[in-house]
């Protein structure tokens, strides 16, 4: 009976009105920001400011997808920004000190973000430490080994072929680092919408031991969750290295909390159970947006921040009135 419970809330979160509803009101607010904004300033409805934005977006966006993955389950990740310089910084040595191809550094960088993603993993299952104090440990014991492999030096200078892959744009339109991230979107939401292990994040964060009673192996889908959310900020990392063709231990710094915002703007529930990758796209479509046209206003970034944090609590706030009128 359990496992056919468990089936019909599957087919009831899979429906098309389902997945509508929850991106709705976060997509409004998106057409609303874009409609203000297009009558504050002149530069804003262009061409050439939308590619802009998604440029901006980039690194977000992917660690935005793996933060999902976490929220759903109803963990937290605070460690994705120092995990995100970690893996610039192993990248960086591995390619410019140590001698070997840029290839090999991005493997190692992701592989240096798997294991303390995996590291988390295992102490939020096997020794059952909070995931709020896990990450926050590896926040800091990531950015303590980011700064320890220079000195608390940057490094400078890849290849032409890596800095061009977020300049060159194909096809006159998109460079390859927005692709990277429409591709990440795009497998991100066909596994949680039509693969078995997908909806197992939904049962996860719904009700674990439920989930667990269906059959489902509750600890091993978590540390699987955050490795993946570990491997997706390594990659934003190597991302962000392309962008300045440079690394330093002080990347992504205070990241994690965008990529949290993101996340919650658009529609994920803190709490677990519930959200999905659109709602998540449009969240961090809404901070692009939202930044760039507060640089073209020249709002100061400090008053910047204060509104982003507005628009969090508003964006929770919405969510918690819908869900109890549900």
């Amino acid at each position: 009976m359990v496992a056919l419970d468990i089936n019909e809330q599957r087919l009831s979160s899979g429906t098309w009105l389902s997945k509508l509803k929850g991106a709705t009101g976060p997509l409004v607010g998106l057409l609303v920001l874009c409609v203000f904004l297009s009558f504050s300033t002149d530069a804003f409805l262009s061409v050439r400011n939308g590619l802009n934005i998604l440029d901006q977006i980039t690194v977000l966006g992917i660690m935005a997808v793996g933060m999902t993955f976490v929220i759903l389950i109803g963990g937290i990740d605070l460690s994705v920004g120092s995990v995100l310089a970690l893996a610039m910084m192993v990248m960086g040595w591995t390619a410019n000190i140590a001698g070997l191809p840029l290839p090999v550094g991005i493997a190692f960088g992701l592989l240096a973000s798997a294991v303390s993603g995996l590291i988390v993993g295992l102490l939020v299952t096997q020794f059952s430490v909070p995931a709020f104090i896990a990450t926050l440990a590896m926040m800091s014991a990531a950015r303590g080994v980011a700064n320890m492999i220079t000195d608390g030096q940057q490094i400078v200078g890849f290849p032409d072929w890596f800095m061009m892959l977020a300049i060159d744009r194909h096809f006159g339109v998109l460079t390859a680092t927005v692709f990277l991230m429409l591709a990440v979107v795009l497998a991100a939401w066909l596994f949680l919408h039509f693969r078995s292990e997908g909806r197992m994040l939904y049962a996860v964060g719904g009700n674990p031991e439920v989930a667990r009673l269906a059959g489902i192996n509750v600890q091993l889908v978590t540390i699987g969750v955050y490795v993946v959310s570990a491997v997706l900020a390594g990659l934003a990392g190597i991302v962000l290295a392309a962008r300045l063709d440079s690394v330093q231990p002080s990347s992504g710094f205070g990241y994690e909390l965008d990529t949290i915002a993101a996340v919650v703007i658009g529609g994920t529930s803190l709490s677990g159970g519930a959200g999905g990758i659109g709602g998540t796209l449009i969240g961090v479509l809404i901070i692009g947006v939202l930044r760039n046209g507060l640089n073209l206003l020249n709002v100061s970034p400090f008053l910047q921040q204060v509104i982003i944090g507005i628009v969090i609590v508003l964006a929770v706030g919405a969510e918690t009135i819908r869900r109890r009128r549900a």
